[in-house]
């Protein structure tokens, strides 16, 4: 899959993301274009929300922490997200950004640099074992985002 299929594919998870959190806050909106910051605000609670889809990590087991692309920072350096929610093929996983901060330094975590599938420029994230991000979340399962 490529860079825009990559792309479209991210933004459709988003709307659906977006359609089950208006279910209980019909005034949630997606931010358009591009938003480093975070992805969907939900006036009713003042809260904000990155999302995150991981297709991979059901294959490795390791979620995708970017902190800097194309030597710039985002993701979790640039979020003013209040939540992050990581979704993967088989669960929603609803935490706080300085929890991820938490799991990673607390199981010292290395920086990779890499060129992620559909890029063309390097990121350095961590690969952050998905079993450490659940045990400090209540993982949302059997979701039917993909249907």
């Amino acid at each position: 899959m490529g860079f825009n299929e990559d792309i479209a594919r991210g933004e459709s998870i988003e709307y659906k993301i977006l359609e089950l959190i208006k279910e209980t806050y019909p005034s949630a909106n997606k931010k358009k274009g591009y938003f480093k910051e975070y992805d969907i605000e939900i006036p009713e609670t003042s809260t904000t929300v990155e999302v995150k889809y991981d297709e991979m990590s059901a294959v490795t087991g390791n979620l995708v922490v970017e902190t800097e692309f194309d030597g710039k920072p985002s993701a979790l350096n640039t979020t003013t997200a209040d939540y992050w929610l990581f979704v993967t093929p088989t669960e929603l996983m609803w935490i706080k950004p300085e929890a991820i901060w938490s799991v990673i330094h607390f199981h010292n975590y290395k920086l990779r640099r890499f060129i992620g599938k559909g890029d063309t420029k390097y990121k350095r994230a961590f690969l952050v074992k998905t079993d450490h991000v659940r045990n400090l979340c209540n993982p949302v399962t059997k979701h039917n985002l993909f249907k």
